[in-house]
């Protein structure tokens, strides 16, 4: 099943922010974007940076009303172990959501069966609970945080312009187009 265009279910989960343990689920995500970005394992080698890149972009995303909740089926336990203990985890200041049961991960249909470890995926959910955007890679290929901002303002910008697209490559203050008969065959 795709999940695009559909709401996020329910769940409930102990994450690792702040120095502190604190429980999240669903209606966290509520009243404002949230990013889901699933990664395998902690004490891994492509997560840390990834996760790192992402931490640098956070204060940019939080200006956007975006919160981010970074999942993986370890414990918010190793979560705070790996915070601890790694120079590049120690500057999240996001939610590092624990998923030991898969719960949220199964919810987002990532869940690499039989391994028990989330597949590499960002979901990017509107204030209404709707997912807007997915993106999976392989294990082994990192994600750009520089380039998932310019997809959320992109996704902003349709949310608040109906009737107006972005096209390829769109950035913040160029022009977008308004689908009509006029433009088929034009672009």
């Amino acid at each position: 099943m795709n999940l695009m265009n559909t709401k996020i279910k329910p769940f409930s989960a102990t994450a690792f922010k702040n120095g502190e343990f604190v429980d999240v689920s669903e209606e966290d995500a509520l009243g404002k974007w949230s990013i889901f970005f699933f990664y395998p394992a902690d004490f891994t080698f492509v997560c840390p940076t990834e996760l790192g890149d992402l931490a640098d972009y956070y204060d940019e995303l939080q200006k956007l009303n975006v919160e981010v909740f970074s999942v993986s089926t370890d414990t918010h336990f190793t979560h705070k172990a790996w915070h601890e203990t790694s120079e590049t985890i120690g500057k999240i200041g996001f939610y590092m959501v624990g998923d030991p049961n898969g719960e949220i991960t199964r919810n987002f249909e990532n869940m690499r069966e039989g391994v028990g470890l989330a597949d590499r995926a960002t979901f990017l959910v509107d204030p209404e609970g709707t997912i807007q955007f997915i993106e999976q890679t392989a294990e082994g290929i990192g994600r750009n945080a520089a380039e998932l901002v310019r997809k959320v303002k992109a996704a902003q910008y349709i949310a608040a312009h109906p009737g107006e697209v972005c096209p390829a490559k769109w950035e913040e203050g160029e022009e977008t187009l308004a689908p009509s008969l006029d433009l088929v065959g034009k672009i």
